[in-house]
């Protein structure tokens, strides 16, 4: 799991592998139940894809490129550009589906 912001978020993109990027704030809370979801996902698919979670209040440039409005938002990244987005909280299963049909 790595910790995104602004000035490594290009090199986390660089990926070859598929790329999920959670982006949160911790005054939130469907981002804090949705914490513990991205770290097991992470650890579920080691060595498939690279996860990264990215504070809005630490990364507001990344935040801003990417139209980041509501949180939390979840961008799947291939070769540096977005496949996939969800916003707001949603269950592991939705997740884990998104993934397997982007791999």
């Amino acid at each position: 799991m790595q910790v995104a912001n602004n000035k490594n978020f290009n090199d986390i993109l660089a990926s070859s592998r598929l790329v999920l990027v959670d982006f949160w704030a911790s005054w939130c809370g469907p981002c804090r139940m949705l914490s513990p979801i991205v770290d097991d996902i992470a650890k579920e698919f080691e060595g498939k894809i690279e996860v990264a979670k990215c504070n809005i209040d630490d990364a507001e440039e990344v935040a801003a490129k990417y139209g980041i409005r509501s949180i939390p938002t979840l961008l799947f990244f291939k070769d540096g550009e977005v496949v996939d987005k969800t916003v707001g909280f949603v269950n592991k299963a939705e997740i884990e589906k998104r993934i397997n049909n982007l791999l």
